[in-house]
């Protein structure tokens, strides 16, 4: 297994502003506030955190387990 990538390069959608930023490692970024434009970045529909949306690089969830901090279990694995 790779060790896992703490760095990652966000692209904003509304102005192409890139910033290099440190993702964090015990849960998701559900916001990020552009530095060029100010826009406020969210994930986008089927994503669990900016990084996984709108990064060169995903989240350390996903790096490690192909699977988001975010997921739920599903009513077959529960029952």
């Amino acid at each position: 297994m790779s060790a896992v990538v703490l760095i990652s390069t966000p692209t904003c959608p509304e102005c192409a502003h890139v910033e290099t930023e440190t993702m964090p490692t015990d849960a998701c970024q559900y916001f990020y506030d552009c530095k060029g434009c100010g826009a406020v970045l969210r994930p986008t529909a089927g994503d669990c955190c900016v990084f996984c949306s709108y990064a060169d690089v995903p989240c350390p969830p996903i790096q490690e387990t192909g699977v988001s901090c975010c997921s739920k279990p599903s009513v077959a694995a529960v029952a």
